[in-house]
């Protein structure tokens, strides 16, 4: 049970199921939650989490970081920094749903990254896994409309989430080149630190133009879920399935978050569920399944 909770495929599963409920409470909370204070507080809720589980290891791995300091440094203001500050300005302004099926765009541009930057091909079975998840995710994204789809217009929300994929595809891609012998708690508080501090001078602002978070059940229920879940159970599964399959293979589970993000939102929202969202979840899935195929020897 053990063995079978810690394979790649099921971290990054739950990595996007967490990152899914992320996107709704967000949007859903929107208006309680500022977007720089929610994504501090989430972080300062997962450092609590990381910080006893890294301790342990602080003195054999601070040698490692200090050495390391530049990509550290790069990783925690690309991974934490930037990435939540932007998904959470995203749907401000625009849904959920839409915030999720823009973040779907995160393998193709992670596959392109990594062949510019890594030299990285995709094998036939991945190309084609690629090519059927990224049809399921247009058919959700269009709502299962060709002409739909051909005039999407982009709003600012969507712009921002954009700018969302672009940083967490660095990100993904950079972890080739993270602190190698440190402890993954090590290295997540670390990036945490990192993020923090980039975060740190925008909240300032924010909170200067009078956006203030308003404490109340749901809106502590909300940072703490983002805090535990979405942020250090997330990150760690999601650092742990790049490490076992690499960035490419990895970041194809990223398509989930639409199928999670529709299943949430009809059992928390009450929205039924329409026939293109079945065909995109199969599509999705379909891909996962032929890009997960072994390379012939």
């Amino acid at each position: 049970m053990k063995n079978r909770l810690l394979d790649p495929h099921v971290l990054l599963t739950l990595a996007s199921l967490f990152w899914a409920g992320n996107m709704v409470m967000g949007r859903g909370l929107r208006h309680d939650l500022p977007p720089v204070g929610l994504s501090f507080w989430r972080w300062v809720v997962a450092f609590l989490c990381v910080l006893p589980l890294a301790w342990p290891h602080l003195r054999a791995d601070g040698p490692k970081l200090r050495a390391a300091w530049k990509e550290t440094v790069f990783l925690g203001v690309f991974g934490v920094g930037t990435y939540n500050m932007f998904s959470y300005i995203a749907v401000q302004y625009t849904t959920a749903t839409s915030a999720t099926l823009l973040n779907s765009f995160i393998p193709m541009v992670t596959m392109a990254l990594a062949f510019l930057f890594l030299g990285k091909r995709l094998s036939r079975p991945e190309g084609l896994g690629v090519l059927v998840s990224m049809a399921g995710v247009l058919v959700l994204l269009g709502q299962g409309s060709l002409e739909a789809l051909l005039v999407l217009r982009v709003n600012t929300g969507d712009l921002w989430m954009l700018a969302a994929v672009l940083v967490w595809s660095v990100y993904t891609v950079g972890l080739q080149w993270r602190p190698k012998g440190a402890h993954p708690m090590t290295l997540l508080a670390a990036f945490i630190l990192v993020g923090l501090a980039v975060m740190a001078p925008a909240y300032a602002w924010e909170m200067a133009a009078g956006r203030h978070i308003a404490l109340h059940p749901a809106s502590v229920a909300g940072i703490l879920y983002a805090g535990v879940f979405a942020a250090f159970l997330g990150f760690v599964c999601f650092n742990a399935g790049v490490a076992q399959v690499g960035a490419s293979r990895a970041s194809l589970f990223i398509h989930l978050q639409p199928v999670f993000a529709a299943i949430l939102s009809a059992l928390i929202l009450n929205e039924v569920p329409s026939w293109y969202h079945y065909v995109g979840v199969v599509c999705v899935f379909g891909g996962i399944l032929l890009a997960m195929q072994k390379r012939p020897p």
